[in-house]
């Protein structure tokens, strides 16, 4: 039997999520070749910020090595020579910056996301990088070696891990944030500040709400301050900017495919083109976009089941959990943590162990849960969050957690305890 041709354009965790899960569930269905921008196997991204910080080695993070590709009949093309720069909708076929083709019968595009770049003035300056792959961690690992102050725009994940990891490496690093609160998408004013002071036992600094307006550069045109709206200067010979990410969809753009903030794709992952799948952070699902590993790995398993030919599942978006990957910090952050006039608040703050926990219930179930210092008890929030379950039973001690809600409900309420549990 001939094997039909699938081309995945892309070669990080999103698009070999799905070739795993395809290989597993169809081996024999497909020739696949693969397209990746880096010269490099599958690394796990989410992983940089172990590496930044002397934690990982770049060989530890690997997923898939060029061996395993072998192994399992795949034809890898990777490197910057090798990024796709044009699909042949009509003639089913993608074409390579070097002129490398290859025709398909599939196409899957996990052309993932790309780092958004303020045009501040001076951005182009030598020295002024973002944090997205292994070439940036090289260049900030580097710079760490033969230089001293690192300023690190946006106080998010990235920008904070990023921050924790220069420091590690000996840096004087600053985190110029334009709110007051940080990691303003996942935490409130309370667990931020807990967060904040963490940070700043670290040796790390801060400058909130800031007004960052230019970055001045040397006689040799590259970055030596960044100047704010009141003209203060802080020196500079790293500006790291983590203001987050934005969908890489202009290559499917250019070939025709319904594009909005992202790929548009429906339940299955599917184009509006038959022939061309679509899966990651490059994809707009029901109007939403990602950012996180765990709805970029459940995209793939749901399209590998319907690239190999068994197409009964649909993907479904869900809320997705936050985690900070900093050594010996611990936070948690699902859902809706602010709530509106009709939601319950429920709140647990001790300074001095340093825990704070918040949940948000909106007729009786959980919309959103935050959670510091102790968050043992953020993949139980989580599932009753998803599963919408009435907590009414358990409102009392929801927020000690699920084992002394257990004990609670087998105690004091039994009718109640298999709802629950």
């Amino acid at each position: 039997m001939t094997k039909e041709k699938l081309v995945v354009i892309g070669n990080g965790m999103a698009g070999m999520k799905a070739v795993e899960e395809l290989l597993s569930a169809s081996p024999e269905h497909y020739e696949i070749t693969v397209f990746g921008a880096e010269p490099y196997g599958n690394y796990n991204r989410i992983m940089l910020s172990p590496v930044l910080c002397g934690e990982k080695t770049i060989d530890e993070i690997m997923i898939n090595d060029r061996q395993w590709y072998q192994d399992n009949g795949i034809v890898l093309h990777a490197g910057p020579d090798k990024q796709i720069t044009e699909i042949d909708r009509r003639r089913r076929k993608v074409i390579s910056r070097d002129g490398t083709e290859a025709r398909y019968d599939k196409l899957l595009i996990a052309t993932g996301s790309k780092p958004f770049i303020i045009p501040l003035p001076g951005h182009q300056l030598d020295g002024v990088i973002a944090f997205r792959d292994i070439f940036d961690v090289n260049t900030m690992l580097s710079y760490a070696v033969t230089r001293r102050h690192a300023v690190v725009l946006g106080g998010g994940l990235l920008g904070l891990e990023a921050a924790n990891g220069l420091k590690q490496q000996g840096m004087e690093v600053t985190v110029v944030h334009n709110c007051a609160t940080l990691l303003n998408r996942q935490l409130d004013a309370n667990a931020a500040e807990l967060l904040r002071a963490e940070f700043e036992a670290r040796g790390i600094h801060f400058m909130m709400e800031a007004d960052t307006k230019e970055l001045v550069a040397d006689n040799s045109g590259h970055v030596r301050a960044v100047r704010f709206g009141d003209g203060t200067e802080l020196p500079c010979d790293l500006f790291v900017m983590a203001v987050g990410v934005k969908p890489n969809f202009d290559l499917a753009k250019s070939a025709g495919l319904h594009c909005e903030r992202g790929i548009v794709v429906n339940d299955t992952l599917q184009t509006f083109d038959p022939s061309i799948y679509a899966v990651g952070e490059c994809v707009q699902h029901r109007g939403s976009t990602f950012g996180m590993v765990a709805p970029v790995f459940e995209q793939a398993k749901v399209c590998a089941n319907h690239l190999s030919g068994h197409g009964v599942a649909e993907y479904k978006t869900l809320p997705t959990a936050t985690k900070l990957k900093v050594t010996g910090i611990n936070l948690f952050s699902v859902g809706d943590f602010v709530g509106d006039s009709d939601c319950d608040i429920l709140e647990f703050h001790d300074p001095d162990l340093k825990v704070y926990k918040r949940v948000v219930l909106r007729a009786e179930r959980v919309i959103g849960a935050v959670l510091y210092g102790d968050t043992i008890d953020g993949s139980w929030y989580q599932t009753l969050l998803e599963s919408e379950q009435d907590v009414s039973a358990i409102r009392s001690v929801l927020l000690f957690g699920q084992r002394y809600a257990e004990k609670f409900v087998e105690d004091v309420a039994p009718s109640a305890l298999q709802e629950v549990a």
